[in-house]
């Protein structure tokens, strides 16, 4: 019994020892450019010590049956012990591993979201190169060597002289044999008792306690700086934790009553609780086009942040920034949400994005959202969409075509020897090269349907571009640092762009929007920073009346009703979108990522929650301002969840 007691103290001790270990490794690794000192490497180490000794007690509980059975039963059990730590080293290895490579990319930690990305490896993989994969490979099997050994040095091993009378199935110790285990009925008793008190504390350890709060992430954030409170995060838990809301599916949140969320909710959406009956009329607003009818680009930059461009003060697109000064300036816009996916959904169909679930994947649910592509199809539009990676990623082709888009033009339709020219597909400039081609061919269909007495169809292009993303790969070195320099090659695609277009007839009826899918952390620019999120929105061509400064805090989800309104066509199929230009509409933003949301308004307070952790990340100073904006960003996770559930319904 002394035996199998301290083989259960030392596993426990032992897989503790990892995940500490794991924990200075992750600082190391992915605290570039963070201040570290020791006193912060212990603060990580004390405050998550639940969260690990949660996860150890789960991986003790095949030991402790193991254990419980030798009371009554004795058999070689150390044979299976000793194979144990093979079958949970790799996993333990691939979290810490994993964990460590995405978090400078993602900037939160390991969770079930990376399994999204498994149905497209080619995709989810085109952010690294290949030495990066091998490298990570050459890793895990290391870290798996090391931390098996480390368990199996604390297994003891099975007697060798001992031998048993009844034969034993064929698995790994089929060359024992067992008998029933000697000792005083008395003794088997207390054993008995012993092992199931064990068994007891693991599981309240596991829950972490008797109380009805549970073991949660957010019990180990400690400090301000968010990289110290997410190294304190057990990978392995958050993973778990994730994956059992991931299986949940659909999102559901419950904040306050369903009639206090819509009330907030409609002092910024004035659409909401009117779709489908008397929805107000779109508001007689400033008329930023001299046509009803242009051609329309939009263009979604990838990752392009306010930080890249003049609105942040930064000069590495110089290109951009003039452009601002010639088009409908957007200049307090913020992004919907961290994702492409997400993104690309709420520019499309003026629509919220969810922090843990993308409405894009549920095909039963995005072809029912409305979009500018079914609106402008209904008007006459002929509708294409433009992307130079694999459409089906993330399940944008069933989107695309479920919303109003008639012809997708995507990687495969490239020559062969330029499809994989970039790590994630046609690199920009020639994906640039074939929208210039696609707005030429429009051109001539306009001119040849003039001679034969009709009228050409308007034409509405989308067009996602892919350089500027992970790992940067771009055909030019301008700027030494990676993705400033990626961002440069983007400017000078737009830029080469639009002076071809000024050049043709075709520039004087275009409307080409500008505005990232979403932006990225960068530097100071996390998640907990107030700017991380703003993103550049820009009216610009021939069909824009003249140059305007728009200063109203707004949501890329917002253009589809601004633009709608501009063209004389009411959007109040779009309720969560609205019009910036209209008075009646609460000046503020939201925005999620990963299990959070943040809130801007009007004055610029900023307030960051993490739902996972059940606090705030950043908050303005005064307390009530703090709460009102906290229930804000709660409310509209509430109703965006509600409106979401009844799309099914319909």
């Amino acid at each position: 019994m002394r035996q199998r007691l301290t083989y259960l103290l030392l596993f426990l001790l032992a897989t503790m020892a990892v995940f500490f270990v794991a924990k200075v490794v992750f600082m190391l690794c992915c605290g570039d450019g963070q201040p570290l000192a020791a006193s912060d490497c212990v603060q990580v180490l004390l405050h998550g010590l639940s969260l690990d000794l949660s996860m150890s007690l789960y991986l003790l509980a095949i030991p402790l049956l193991l254990c419980l059975t030798c009371v009554w039963v004795c058999w070689p059990w150390q044979r299976v012990a000793r194979l144990y730590p093979w079958l949970v080293s790799p996993v333990l290895a691939l979290a810490f591993v994993a964990d460590t490579s995405l978090y400078p990319f993602w900037g939160f930690k390991l969770d079930a979201s990376c399994l999204q990305y498994l149905s497209t490896p080619t995709e989810a993989m085109a952010s690294v190169s290949t030495a990066y994969l091998l490298w990570r490979l050459l890793l895990w099997v290391l870290a798996t060597v090391a931390i098996a050994l480390l368990l199996r040095l604390v297994t003891p091993r099975a007697p060798r002289r001992e031998r048993y009378p009844v034969p034993v199935c064929h698995h790994a110790f089929a060359s024992a044999t067992v008998r029933r285990s000697t000792g005083s009925l008395s003794g088997k008793m207390g054993q008995t008792l012993l092992m199931l008190v064990l068994v007891a504390f693991s599981v309240i350890g596991i829950r972490g306690g008797i109380g009805y709060s549970t073991t949660n992430i957010g019990q180990v954030y400690f400090s301000t700086r968010q990289f110290l409170n997410h190294a304190a995060v057990n990978p392995v838990f958050s993973f778990m934790a994730s994956l059992e809301s991931t299986v949940r599916d659909e999102p559901h949140y419950h904040f306050m009553s369903d009639q206090e969320a819509l009330q907030l909710m409609a002092q910024v959406f004035p659409k909401l609780g009117s779709e489908g009956r008397d929805a107000p009329p779109a508001p007689a607003t400033d008329t930023l086009l001299n046509t009803r009818r242009p051609n329309i680009v939009v263009i979604l930059m990838e990752s392009c942040g306010a930080m890249c461009t003049a609105l942040e003060g930064d000069t590495t697109m110089p290109r951009l920034n003039r452009l601002m000064q010639e088009g409908v300036n957007f200049t307090r816009c913020y992004g919907n949400s961290w994702r492409t996916d997400r993104g690309t959904l709420s520019t499309w169909s003026g629509y919220p994005a969810f922090p843990t679930y993308s409405v894009m994947k549920n095909p039963a649910k995005s072809r029912a959202l409305p979009s500018l592509a079914s609106t402008l199809l209904a008007q006459g539009y002929a509708t294409r969409y433009l992307y130079g990676g694999d459409i089906n990623f993330t399940n944008m082709r069933s989107y695309l075509q479920g919303t109003g888009f008639e012809r997708l033009t995507w990687q495969k339709d490239f020559p062969l020897a330029v499809q994989r020219s970039a790590d994630w597909g046609v690199r920009d400039d020639l994906t640039f090269d074939a929208l210039r081609q696609m707005l030429q061919r429009q051109q001539r269909d306009e001119r040849l349907a003039r001679r034969q007495g009709t009228t050409a169809p308007p034409l509405l292009v989308g067009f996602s571009t892919l350089s500027t993303h992970e790992p940067w790969d771009v055909p030019q070195r301008e700027l030494d640092e990676p993705i400033a320099n990626s961002f440069r090659y983007l400017d000078r695609c737009i830029g080469r762009l639009v002076d071809s277009l000024r050049r043709t007839p075709a520039w004087d009826k275009l409307l080409l929007v500008l505005l990232p899918d979403h932006s990225i952390s960068y530097g100071a620019y996390t998640e907990s920073h107030p700017q991380r999120n703003r993103i550049p929105m820009l009216w610009v061509g021939g069909s824009v009346r003249r140059p305007v400064v728009v200063d109203r805090v707004c949501n890329q989800s917002d253009l589809a009703a601004t633009l709608l309104h501009q063209m004389g066509l009411p959007a109040d199929h779009f309720p969560f979108s609205r019009d910036i230009l209209d008075p009646r509409c609460s000046s503020v933003a939201f925005h999620t990522y990963n299990n959070g949301f943040s809130v801007v308004d009007s004055v610029g307070r900023f307030c960051c929650y993490d739902l996972g952790a059940g606090r705030a990340v950043a908050l303005p100073d005064d307390p009530n301002e703090a709460q009102r904006m906290r229930r804000l960003g709660e409310a509209y996770l509430q109703v965006a969840s509600s409106h979401l559930q009844s799309i099914a319904a319909r």
